[in-house]
């Protein structure tokens, strides 16, 4: 079996993908609290 080495492993596909994903929580929490803020002011 090959031996493992740290830091060799092409890594930019999983970064590029973890950065997606990051960024489409932030915009859903930004987009749920706007929500949330349009309910009470509407509801007031």
């Amino acid at each position: 079996m090959a031996e493992h080495k740290q830091g060799e492993m092409d890594i930019t596909v999983q970064e590029k993908t973890f950065e997606g994903f990051i960024r489409a929580v932030v915009w859903s929490v930004v987009g749920i609290i706007g929500f949330l803020i349009f309910l009470a002011l509407v509801n007031a």
